[in-house]
């Protein structure tokens, strides 16, 4: 996603962190932490993304795929934890990649600061000592930038799928569903298998109803056109 693509990040602020962007190729993060750990970070990328790639190459389909794959014990934990998530929404490995990839990167930092937020694309892993708001963007949604979830202190997975929003493959129309779980793969893979069934603002309720199946999952907010549906336990508030 382009720099301009992600003008949200001009909004995000982590009281009592410092926040600093690490790149590698594709791969574009804002973290932030008690202390700059870009190097740290920087290097946990490049591996977890090198094994990634070696994985994908041995394995044809595994990119593709829309549907669930096993994977073998050997596989790289990465590998592992989002053919786990997929299987568990129903949707392919690669629907938990930016979750996943954000959980990673974050619990490797969590060795050098006690609070760490991961956000990749939109897709947040989050280690708090105090409470945090999240805002949700949805497009042209009547609610978008207007509604945010907050977020207790504690490790949490947020992640956002768009049919109308981004580059992310979505089979729905949904502006946002927002999935807030108890790892940022599993909130990624379901939150994409949410929007799959979200065609319009009349089939909230079947993606509340495909969240609220996944173990795991905690709560969702889905935001279509001048529709808007949450369920689990999460606070939403006003922004």
């Amino acid at each position: 996603m382009a720099y301009e693509e992600r003008r949200y990040r001009r909004a995000m602020h982590a009281a009592g962190l410092v926040s600093f962007q690490v790149m590698v190729r594709e791969t574009d993060l804002w973290i932030s932490a008690e202390a700059d750990l870009s190097e740290e970070a920087r290097q946990a990328v490049r591996r977890l993304r090198r094994g990634l790639e070696q994985y994908a190459r041995g394995h044809p389909g595994f990119l593709e795929s829309l549907e669930p794959l096993d994977v073998e014990a050997a596989a790289p934990p990465l590998v592992r934890a989002m053919a786990e998530a997929g299987r568990a929404a129903g949707v392919g490995p690669m629907a938990a990649v930016a979750g996943a990839l954000a959980e990673f990167v974050g619990r490797e930092l969590t060795v050098h600061s006690s609070e760490v937020i991961v956000e990749n694309g939109g897709d947040l892993f989050v280690r708090s000592a105090r409470p945090r708001t999240v805002a949700v963007h949805a497009g042209a949604s009547a609610f978008s930038g207007k509604v945010g979830i907050r977020l207790p202190a504690g490790t949490a997975g947020v992640c956002t799928s768009s049919g109308t929003v981004g580059h992310s493959l979505s089979l729905g129309r949904a502006d946002a569903v927002t999935v807030v779980a108890d790892s940022a793969a599993l909130a990624d893979a379901c939150a994409t298998a949410a929007g799959n069934r979200v065609a319009g603002p009349d089939r909230v309720q079947a993606g509340l109803d495909l969240a609220a199946s996944v173990p795991g999952v905690r709560g969702v907010l889905i935001l279509a056109g001048e529709a808007m549906g949450a369920w689990g336990e999460i606070e939403l508030v006003g922004l």
